[in-house]
């Protein structure tokens, strides 16, 4: 019986090591992924940027006329996308005013209605305290006293 409790146990002991074994595992993973992660971002960005740099070498040995269409070009890619980020800025004031407006006028009554009805349960524990449970407690220590009386005159048997 002894030797198969110390099985037991050793069984729970390897299992709980085991457990924590995996979720050591399961955290290096994580760790190993998100740095693979960033240097996949880390590499593109640079080569992202060595493309940007072999382009404008390219560019700069070209006639003066294909540089100035290219020039008008990004001018005109660089408005459309001021465009897109002014549209992006006024959707998010308005989404920001929006959130405002929800914690005004639908959240704060829910918060001043929960500390509306824990002030009321605390009236109503303070007033059963006082009527009801100091009472029943006065109570007992009257018969407690009245049963140990009875005791020490030997009315009563313990």
């Amino acid at each position: 019986m002894n030797q198969k409790e110390t099985t037991k146990e050793e069984i729970e002991t390897l299992e709980e090591s085991a457990i924590n074994d995996a979720s050591s595992i399961d955290e290096s993973q994580k760790d190993e992924k998100s740095s693979k992660g960033v240097t996949i971002a880390l590499v593109a960005l640079a080569l992202l940027f060595a493309i940007i740099v072999a382009g404008s070498i390219i560019l700069a040995k070209q006639n003066p006329r294909s540089v100035a269409t290219v020039r008008d070009i990004f001018i005109i890619l660089m408005a459309l996308m001021l465009v897109v980020i002014g549209t992006s800025l006024i959707i998010l004031i308005l989404q920001v005013s929006n959130l405002i407006n929800i914690l005004k006028n639908d959240i704060k009554p829910m918060l001043d209605s929960g500390a509306e009805t824990v002030n009321t349960l605390k009236g109503t524990v303070r007033f059963i305290s006082d009527n009801l449970a100091e009472p029943v407690i006065k109570l007992n220590e009257s018969l407690a006293s009245l049963k140990k009386v009875g005791q020490l005159f030997k009315l009563f048997k313990d």
